[in-house]
């Protein structure tokens, strides 16, 4: 007798004005499987998921659950067909406890309990069952990172999930909360349940799926094993070229020459706290010096003191030995030190300008691109035309306005200005968030060639496998301190992961 598959959406199209997101597309997810579902940014997949869970409506296609044809146009269609979602950015309410945001929406006939206490045993008992404890009358804008990603999974378990879309889970997540989370994945599935698992991380796409499907412009494109892939096989898939990922290996070691110092810093947060507490390090010349640690500790105050826009409280920063702290941005980008931030929009682009203009946004004073006020514009738009080449800039012309960019190219923008600027030292914040792998690994050969010339790098990021790629030598930032610094060849993945969650038992490595 055939066993009906959990999913199946055959031919499923979406437009929207002037995208064809998703061009006739068709997946199946059997029971008890994790399908993994690839594909770079704009490929369609997050559009085709936002479909299963009623968040669009199709323009054409089927849905079948079970084997049964389902029309999903809400959320509340998709849970009451069993399907729940895990989105990258919680849908939590903070200042509510756990129970409260379980139960928040439910409704009377859902045959699940709303009152408070009946819901908060259920969801005990949910959570000794997976492996997902969490305290239910806990407020919510008190639990780490983690545990709030349990909260968005026992919500959806709560309401009967027996498919879970999880897009991104990995993100903000440490490595043991990693291997935490693939075990729930496991025990889940190994119950006749199935899950599709959004990521961008081909080493987990390797650890968990049973089986991958890969999305390129809006098409899926392919349906494989894992016995049946590697790392490169489903590169090659995503970009539709064959893409040689870096590896990071060096071409020469670091001098021992300091460039970049901290010592005994404390800064404050917007909120007035304490974000860094008595934090050293020390960059040497020709060396990336990677910070690892979940996000929220301290790596955005750093970044923004070393260039010159947050003060301290007390400590000392020194380039080549001279001290340096207490100056503005401007005086650190003349000091010759770049920032590349963690949010280009915000922080790195003027979206309305032109690509010219952003790439000379922090260096229009240099000789020979203005005197006096009066910018030189042909020796602009050729400087513009040069970097426009070297860094592969997809753009109809240097005169386009950034924001007409795709995202990897307009990241290549930021980049290009900021190494021009960084002539010493380069600050780069989440130099690949929200790229897809190909701008991802043209970010990552950048950072290695501007290493070899002999810069000093710092690179703060999240992702821990870029950290544990890139860098020479590790810093695992936890509460504001740099706990351990490792040598990348002594940079074991668990005791970094554990220093990450602030477990700090084993007292071998150097100190930063």
């Amino acid at each position: 007798m055939s066993i009906d598959h959990a999913v199946s959406l055959k031919k499923i199209t979406k437009s929207f004005p002037g995208t064809l997101a998703n061009d006739e597309v068709s997946l199946i997810v059997e029971p008890g499987e994790v399908l993994a579902l690839l594909g770079e940014n704009g490929a369609g997949k997050t559009t085709l998921m936002k479909i299963l869970y009623g968040m669009y409506q199709p323009d054409e296609g089927e849905i079948f659950i079970q084997g049964r044809k389902v029309t999903i146009r809400s959320p509340h269609d998709a849970m009451s067909n069993g399907i729940g979602m895990i989105h990258q950015h919680f849908m939590l309410i903070p200042v509510h406890t756990v129970v409260e945001n379980i139960v928040l929406g439910l409704r009377s006939d859902s045959g699940k309990s709303c009152r408070i206490k009946e819901a908060a045993q259920e969801i005990s008992r949910l959570g000794r069952q997976y492996g997902l404890e969490v305290d239910p009358y806990a407020l919510v804008r008190q639990l780490p990172v983690g545990m709030q990603q349990r909260v968005e999974i026992l919500k959806a378990l709560y309401r009967g999930a027996r498919i879970l879309i999880m897009d991104e889970p990995t993100a903000v997540l440490t490595p043991q909360e990693t291997s935490r989370l693939f075990e729930f994945v496991r025990e889940f599935t190994d119950a006749g349940n199935s899950v599709i698992f959004i990521t961008h991380k081909l080493n987990e796409v390797m650890e968990i799926a049973d089986r991958v499907n890969v999305m390129r412009d809006g098409r899926m494109v392919g349906s494989l094993r894992k016995e049946e892939a590697d790392e490169n096989v489903l590169a090659t898939m995503m970009v539709g070229r064959e893409l040689q990922l870096t590896t990071g290996e060096r071409d020469k070691l670091p001098g021992k020459t300091p460039v970049l110092e901290v010592k005994g810093l404390y800064v404050k947060s917007n909120r007035g706290n304490m974000a860094l507490e008595d934090l050293s390090l020390q960059i040497r010349e020709g060396e990336i010096f990677g910070i690892a640690g979940v996000s929220g500790n301290g790596q955005e105050e750093l970044a923004e003191t070393l260039c010159g826009l947050r003060r301290k409280e007390s400590g000392e920063i020194l380039l080549s030995g001279i001290q340096i702290s207490g100056q503005n941005a401007l005086s650190m980008i003349r000091e010759g030190i770049g920032y590349i931030p963690a949010d280009r929009h915000l922080e790195g682009l003027v979206l309305d300008m032109s690509v010219e203009e952003n790439l000379v946004l922090k260096n229009h004073g240099e000789e020979g691109l203005s005197r006096q006020g009066i910018l030189f514009w042909k020796n602009i738009r050729d400087l513009a035309r040069k970097k426009v080449k070297d860094f592969s800039i997809k753009t109809p012309g240097p005169g386009t306005r950034v924001k007409a960019l795709s995202g990897g190219n307009q990241q290549k923008v930021v980049v290009a200005r900021e190494i021009m600027i960084g002539t010493r030292c380069l600050v780069a914040v989440q130099p690949t968030r929200g790229l897809d792998l190909g701008a991802a690994d043209y970010v990552h050969k950048v950072l290695m060639e501007e290493r070899s010339k002999g810069k000093a790098i710092l690179l703060i990021s999240t992702e821990l496998s870029e950290v544990m790629t890139l860098s020479d030598r590790i810093g695992v930032i936890y509460g504001g301190r740099i706990l351990r610094t490792f040598d990348r060849e002594d940079a074991d993945i668990e005791k970094v992961g554990l220093l990450m969650a602030g477990i700090n038992g084993d007292k071998n490595g150097t100190e930063g």
